[in-house]
């Protein structure tokens, strides 16, 4: 970010601060909520992956389908692992970021199964997280070690209705000390699409009500079958 950016910057915030009434120090708590490793939790968020293929067909009927949607068959994968205040998160705590060995892309496709999304996470959520590039996706490997998926999803053969108080009683059961107070499960018009699930910086389950309220209020969430199965 170029030195004229930054002062054109400040000056927009002043000018707001002045015609909005906000508070004169606003650009100074905007960049203190982008400090790299000033952060209270992370959230686990893993993606169904039958819904996120079965969305982007709809989206993109004649596309090739991406990495994640062809070859061998996947059902949660991890979308990422985001630092979290216990209000609001940072993101892009670098700007521009340090680069991504192509080694530790490699390593990280058997659970985040797209380099685009592993370049995109270390972009807006790694970078905040204190952490060398190694050991944030180190932590991302230990984190989906942590959370046990559910057996009845590791194959499902075939699509099912249930609601996320279920899906969310599956997490629960099958990892102990995890509660509703401590995850949310997402959909979208219709589809399961994520779980995610807070942990403290210490990998034990974390209260999170910000992210616990946002759970998917539909009455019944579609959960698509396991490609393949």
């Amino acid at each position: 970010m170029s030195h004229h950016f930054c002062r054109w910057a400040r000056a927009a915030v002043a000018a707001a601060s002045i015609t909005f009434g906000l508070p004169v120090n606003a650009f100074a708590q905007e960049r203190r909520q982008g400090e790299s490793g000033q952060f209270d939790f992370y959230v686990l968020a893993l993606s169904w992956s039958p819904s996120y293929c079965e969305a982007a067909e709809n989206r993109r009927p004649n596309r090739a389908p991406d990495r994640q949607c062809s070859g061998r068959p996947f059902a949660f994968v991890v979308h990422g692992l985001w630092p979290q205040y216990e209000r609001g998160f940072p993101s892009y705590c670098q700007v521009p970021a340090p680069r991504l060995n192509r080694t530790i892309v490699g390593s990280m496709l058997d659970l985040m199964p797209s380099p685009h999304l592993i370049f995109h996470e270390w972009d807006q959520h790694g970078t905040c997280s204190g952490l060398s590039p190694q050991a944030y996706f180190e932590n991302v490997r230990r984190a989906r070690a942590l959370v046990k998926i559910p057996p009845e999803y590791l194959e499902l053969n075939r699509p099912i209705t249930v609601t996320s108080g279920e899906v969310a009683e599956a997490f629960i059961k099958t990892n102990p000390g995890l509660s509703q107070k401590a995850m949310a499960v997402s959909c979208d018009r219709r589809r399961l699409t994520e779980v995610r699930v807070c942990l403290g910086k210490d990998f034990s389950f974390h209260d999170c009500p910000e992210i616990a309220r946002r759970t998917c209020r539909l009455d019944t969430i579609a959960v698509p079958a396991v490609r393949g199965r």
